[in-house]
């Protein structure tokens, strides 16, 4: 992108804004989301009251494309940072409406159907006994570093209560979910001084849950998936779960 441009800057007053993606990855619904008319503001820097209206958009669009028959698996995701080939600062994430079912998200849901019992809610009653890998406890949401994390300092947030998407929020529950999720962004960026590059996932298939991968494996060194990860989908894990949500935590 230019450098004093920004197409976002010269859209027509709004607080959040979804827009048509320009460069659509496929045909099917590919928006973007404007979480902020700052330019410059990082996701990390955006009140709890701007995520909320930021997750109300995300839930008017997810309400939209649930309706549309045509779309057979919604992706609402953000990447953050030049690591992650981000080329516009502007505050924003996306919206994928996929006309099929992705491979990782078709195999995920084959192992979740073998199972009697819903496997989200066993893995988040796995991680608050052993709280060593939890970083937040909310009234409605956990957030910890799994125990099968695959990045170093990967999270997720998980829903206490067994539900499927972001419409079955309840008032109460969308604002739980902008408070832990401004408290997560803010960690990330905290954690070594300056913003995480990361992808940050939605997932609204069985049980709502968050995940954030992020790339950078210390203060000065990326993650990147190489032959092993790669060729082989075996992730070696340079920071275990343990140590990076007392990390998380401390800060």
């Amino acid at each position: 992108m230019p450098a004093d441009f920004c197409p976002f800057c010269e859209l027509p007053a709004y607080d959040v804004r979804l827009y048509p993606n320009d460069f659509p990855a496929f045909e099917g619904g590919c928006d973007v989301v404007l979480y902020s008319p700052e330019h410059t503001q990082l996701p990390s820097q955006l009140p709890v009251e701007q995520w909320e209206k930021v997750i109300a958009l995300w839930a008017r669009r997810t309400a939209e494309l649930q309706a549309d028959e045509h779309v057979k698996h919604i992706m609402i995701f953000e990447n953050a940072g030049e690591a992650v080939g981000v080329t516009m600062p502007h505050p924003h994430g996306q919206i994928y409406a996929f006309p099929f079912v992705p491979p990782r998200i078709e195999k995920e849901l084959a192992s979740v159907a073998k199972s009697e019992q819903c496997l989200y809610c066993l893995i988040r009653a796995k991680e608050r006994e052993n709280d060593a890998r939890m970083i937040l406890r909310s009234p409605y949401f956990d957030a910890f570093s799994p125990y099968f994390a695959r990045f170093p300092y990967e999270t997720c947030i998980y829903a206490a209560r067994h539900i499927r998407s972001l419409v079955e929020f309840t008032p109460d529950e969308m604002a739980d979910f902008a408070r832990v999720l401004s408290q997560m962004r803010k960690k990330y960026d905290a954690l070594f001084g300056f913003p995480m590059p990361l992808m940050m996932v939605l997932h609204q298939n069985v049980h709502f849950y968050v995940e954030f991968l992020p790339l950078q494996r210390s203060a000065t060194k990326l993650k990147y998936l190489a032959a092993v990860e790669s060729g082989s989908g075996t992730f070696l894990e340079d920071v275990p779960p343990e140590e990076a949500a007392a990390q998380l935590r401390g800060v």
